[in-house]
């Protein structure tokens, strides 16, 4: 398995429960998929640089992990047509 960084962008109205319910949907579904989370952060509610759908903040999350690479492809799938997610990035961490 590969080690990798997903950002996450959500959506700012979203209240602290929905929020960590996002963070365990995301989770279950890196688990389905065969990998694991070795770390999740948090950042905050930050400032976009430009709006994005008419919003100007968002909710900012982290997490490490390693997933199977064939596995990235059905992850960012699941994430681009998820309602509360502004924007994603996977990118291969380095070792």
């Amino acid at each position: 398995m590969q080690s990798y960084e997903l950002v996450l962008v959500l959506v700012p109205t979203l209240e602290d429960e929905a929020l960590q319910a996002q963070v365990d949907v995301v989770t279950g579904r890196i688990t389905q998929l065969g990998g694991t989370v070795d770390k999740t952060e948090v950042w905050g509610r930050k400032q976009l640089a430009y709006p994005i759908k008419k919003y100007h903040e968002g909710h900012f999350i982290l997490f490490n992990m390693q997933v199977p690479p064939t596995a990235v492809v059905s992850l960012e799938r699941d994430l681009k047509i998820s309602e509360p997610v502004l924007r994603h990035l996977v990118v291969r961490a380095n070792e």
